[in-house]
C-alpha cells in the first residue's frame, strides 16, 4: 500500500514540474506500449483457436494426411460429405500440447459451410494441393485460397497456413516453388474477376471480405500478412510399404503451437 501512495506522489510531482506535459507523454506512451506488449504476449495467444482445419479440392489426400497425423496410419479414404474430427499430438519441445484436427469435406457446396462453421476455433489451416493434377486444378485451388484469405476472421485472426503440396512421391508431381508461382498467377487473375463482378453488383463489396493482396501489386502471398502462407512438400501415401513423408507438416503444427 505505501509503495502504491510512493508512486502516485511521484508521479503528481512530475506533472506538477515545468516539464510536466513532457513527462505525461511519456508515461501515456509506456502505459501503451506495454499494453500491446501484454496483449501480444498472451491475450492474442488465448483468443486464437487450438482447431487445425484440413482443407482441400476431393482426392488431394487430405483425408490420408488426416489419418497419418491422427492416428499414424494408412487407411483407404472415401469422399465424405461430413467432417473428420480427431486429435494431434504435438511432438518435439511441444510433447504434451494437442491440437483439434478437423478434416473437411472436399466437395463445393459443403464445403464453404463447414470453413464458416469451424474457423472461428483455427489455429492454422493445412492446405492440401494434389501436385500431380495442380495444373488442370489451379483455378479450383485459386478459388478456395481466394476465400479463405478474404475471410475477415481469419485475416484478423492472423491465421497460419501451409499449402501441403502432396504426392511428391509420384513422378510428374508439381514442385512447391512451381506451385507458388503458378498459385499467384492465377490468384491475381481473379482478383480481377472478383472485382469486375463485385462492381457489377451497383460497386458494392461485401462486409466479411478483405482485399486479398496489395491494391496497385501483382498477387503475392507476401502480402496478406497478418496471415502467413508458407509452402512444404509431403507424400501421405508414402512409397509402396514404406511410411509417409510428412515431416515438413509436422514441423510446421510444432512451429505454430
Amino acid at each position: 500500500m505505501a509503495a502504491r501512495e510512493l508512486s502516485r506522489s511521484l508521479i503528481i510531482d512530475l506533472l506538477e514540474s515545468p516539464n510536466g506535459t513532457l513527462y505525461a507523454v511519456l508515461i501515456a506512451s509506456v502505459i501503451v506500449i506495454l499494453t500491446t506488449v501484454l496483449y501480444l504476449l498472451f491475450g492474442r495467444s488465448r483468443s486464437r483457436g487450438r482447431s487445425i482445419i484440413l482443407v482441400g479440392l476431393t482426392d488431394s489426400g487430405k483425408t490420408l494426411l488426416f489419418s497419418r497425423l491422427s492416428c499414424g496410419k494408412y487407411v483407404m479414404t472415401h469422399t465424405s460429405i461430413k467432417e473428420n474430427k480427431d486429435q494431434y499430438k504435438l511432438k518435439g519441445k511441444e510433447s504434451g500440447k494437442t491440437f483439434d484436427l478437423v478434416d473437411l469435406p472436399g466437395h463445393e457446396r459443403v464445403r464453404s459451410r463447414f470453413i464458416e462453421q469451424y474457423k472461428n476455433q483455427t489455429r492454422g489451416v493445412l492446405f492440401v494441393v494434389d501436385s500431380v493434377n495442380f495444373p488442370r486444378e489451379v483455378r479450383d485451388v485459386a478459388e478456395i485460397m481466394y476465400d479463405i484469405l478474404g475471410d475477415k476472421y481469419l485475416s484478423k485472426s492472423a491465421a497460419s497456413i501451409l499449402v501441403v503440396c502432396n504426392k511428391q512421391d509420384l513422378t510428374m508431381a508439381k514442385s512447391q516453388s512451381v506451385i507458388k508461382s503458378q498459385l499467384e498467377r492465377e490468384i491475381n487473375t481473379l482478383r480481377v474477376t472478383r472485382a469486375a463482378a463485385l462492381q457489377g453488383q451497383d460497386g458494392g463489396s461485401t462486409s466479411t471480405a478483405v482485399y486479398v493482396g496489395k491494391k496497385g501489386k501483382d498477387f503475392e502471398f507476401s502480402h496478406v500478412l497478418p496471415v502467413t502462407v508458407e509452402f512444404a512438400e509431403c507424400s501421405a501415401k508414402g512409397q509402396a510399404d514404406g511410411e509417409a513423408d510428412i515431416s515438413a507438416v509436422e514441423t510446421w503444427l510444432e512451429k505454430i503451437a
